[in-house]
């Protein structure tokens, strides 16, 4: 059974910096592109960032480049999201998902999701 889960979120004031981890299980990650996307309160899930399967490429949604840096330790079955400079508009649910091989900012095309972590930037 695949389980995606998420943590490191919490309460930070702007400009300050979280760290959010994904812990991968039932999966071998080292074969899987995954991806960070958040969803706000009566919005839509957005693209945050996305990583291939080797780690060798990533991407980030415009909102988020020069803050925000995605990686991966596959040998730990684990991605992160280092979040730097956070401002009040970064606040949502943030969930990591995986899908095979190639990496897309496309949520549809994710199959595996974790349940989320809050993210709050205070003003």
């Amino acid at each position: 059974q695949v389980q995606l889960v998420e943590s490191g979120g919490g309460l930070v004031q702007a400009g300050g910096s979280l760290r959010l981890s994904c812990a991968a299980s039932g999966l071998t990650l080292s074969t899987y592109a995954m991806g960070w996307f958040r969803q706000a309160p009566g919005k839509e899930r957005e693209f945050v960032a996305a990583i291939s399967w080797s780690g060798g490429s990533t991407y980030y949604a415009d909102s988020v480049k020069g803050r925000f840096t995605i990686s991966r330790a596959n040998a730990k079955n684990t991605m992160y999201l280092q979040m730097n400079s956070l401002r009040p508009e970064d606040t949502a649910v943030y969930y990591c998902a995986a899908r095979p091989w190639t990496a897309t900012i496309q949520h549809t095309e994710y199959g595996y999701w974790g349940q989320g972590t809050q993210v709050t930037v205070s003003s």
